[in-house]
Formats: C-alpha cells, structure tokens, sequence
C-alpha cells in the first residue's frame, strides 16, 4: 500500500508545483508565498474540521505540540519555496527541491537502516546533479538565458538567491521527513495530519493578519485562484504522504519516490509554462532523476 500512496503524493504534489508556479512567478508582488501560505492554509484547515467533526479522528493539544516540530519544519520549508519560484524556472527548482528524499535515504543508509551500494550510488547521482545544475546556472551566458527564457515570457536573473532557497527547502524538507518517520511511531496518523493542517491553518492566519490587515495588500480573485487549485493538490498529496511515510520498513524507499514528483513537475512546466532549458540543464536534471528513480525502485 506504500507505494501506491507514494504514487498519490508524487501525483498530487507535481499538480500542486505547476498551480503554486503560476500564483507565485510574478516578480511585483513581494507577498505572493504567504498568500499561498494562506490558501494552503485554509484548504488544510477546511479538511482537518472534516476529518474532526465528521470523520473523528483524535486531536489534542498534547498531539499539536508532539507534532510541531515537523510542522514547522515542513511549514517554513513550503514557504522558502514559494519565495524561490519567483527566481528560477519551476523546472530547475524542483529537482533540487525534491532532492530531499535522497538525502533522507543518506540518513538511512548512515545509520545502518539501509545497507545498500546501489543505493548509495543512486545517492551519489543525485548530489552530482544538484551541483552540477548549480555550476551550469551559475555559468550560464546572459545571452542563452534570454533566449531559452523566452517562450515562457517570464525573466529569471541569475543570483546566488535562484539556487539558495530550493536548497533551503531541500534540507529543511528532508529534517521534516526523516523528524515525521520517527514521530510517527507514536502517534496515529490522522491525528498527526491534523496537527499539521491545525498548525499551517494558524500560519494562514497570521499571514492573512499582515498581508491584508497590516500591510493592505489587495487579494484579486484571479491571481489568487491558482494558489487555491495548487493549495488542494497540496493537501491531498499531505494526506497521502503521511500514510506512506507512516510506513516505517519503506520510509527510505517511500521518501524517494514522492521525491520523484520533480519528473512530472518538469513535463507541467515544458507543457504549460513554456519553459526551455539547455542541454546541460536537462543533463544534470536527468541525473537526479535517475538517482531518485533508482533509490525509489530498490524494494519495489
């Protein structure tokens, strides 16, 4: 069952990178992650009610705090990467983004959890492409960025600040991945779901609060529908994520997979957003995919 689960989250989460994409890529509004903050946390908090009231599911404050450790970790991860789209093409930010399951599977493998030379070796890709795009970002003739950048109409300039929020967001996600495994052994996982919708709908809250109420920003229906469509792919890629985690045997092959979601993400974003790379983009992508694909497929 983990693996179909894993299958639903990689699914749901590559829909919520293309919807997120297209709510946060314009480079004039300053606020747009934490109004995606916002629509995430809403559409959290609407299903925690349902899985409380109608669905029954335990939640105490006892579980909110056990929890809140790897709610803020994957809370604050979310939000550097919402920041981060405005800076670089989905299709480069999301591979590095989702290298976090490797790292994970690093976690497992130094711990004697996972006792494999394919894995490691699957690992080893997956750092080298990550380097390697950002050698190849870093590099990369002015005069090819415009050009490859324009299908998409949209301008990315290179900066440290393009590679180091996904990064960021790698590492974060994956101290929340390898934190939600452990915590997980405790606590059932609805309610520990629900912890974490409780907690992204208080973040919701306090971003409404200072984007609307304190620095009156305007919220128009059409800019922000796309954070809502996103915000629900979001939320039932979380549901299916924390069953699949919840497996303790699989989480080092469950981890990866979901990861793999970067695949599809890329196919959305050469689809929809006009986005063209260059050979060496796609090289070093394809490490990483590789690598992801490789660790994902090992218990399979």
């Amino acid at each position: 069952m983990w693996f179909w689960l894993s299958i639903i989250a990689l699914l749901c989460w590559s829909g919520s990178d293309l919807f997120s994409k297209l709510g946060c890529r314009e480079p004039d509004d300053k606020l747009a992650h934490l109004k995606m903050v916002m629509a995430v946390g809403l559409v959290m908090g609407l299903h925690a009610a349902y899985e409380i009231f109608i669905g029954g599911t335990e939640i105490s404050w006892r579980i909110i705090w056990v929890y809140l450790p790897v709610s803020l970790l994957y809370i604050l991860s979310m939000t550097i990467g919402y920041v981060g789209l405005r800076y670089i093409e989905l299709s480069i930010s999301t591979p590095i983004c989702n290298a976090s399951g490797a790292l994970v599977a690093v976690v497992y493998f130094l711990t004697g959890d996972m006792d494999s030379i394919a894995a490691l070796a699957a690992v080893v890709l997956v750092c080298l492409g990550v380097i390697g795009l950002g050698v190849v970002e870093s590099r990369e003739d002015e005069q090819l960025r415009a050009a490859r950048q324009e299908a998409s109409n949209y301008k990315y300039a290179k900066s440290w600040l393009a590679l180091a929020l996904p990064i960021a967001y790698c590492l974060l996600d994956a101290a929340g991945t390898y934190a939600d495994s452990l915590v997980l052994r405790t606590l059932n996982e609805d309610s520990a779901n629900c912890a974490y919708e409780l907690t992204f709908l208080l973040a919701g809250a306090a971003s409404f609060v200072y984007v609307v109420l304190i620095r009156r920003d305007r919220l128009v229906p059409k800019a922000e529908l796309p954070k809502y469509v996103g915000a629900v792919f979001e939320t039932g890629g979380q549901l299916a994520y924390i069953y699949a985690i919840a497996d303790e045997r699989h989480v080092m092959y469950a981890a990866p997979i979901i990861s793999a979601y970067c695949v599809v993400s890329m196919l959305w974003s050469r689809l929809f957003l006009k986005e063209k790379l260059s050979s060496r983009h796609y090289l070093m992508i394809l490490l990483v995919v590789i690598g992801i694909v490789i660790l994902g497929i090992l218990d399979v």
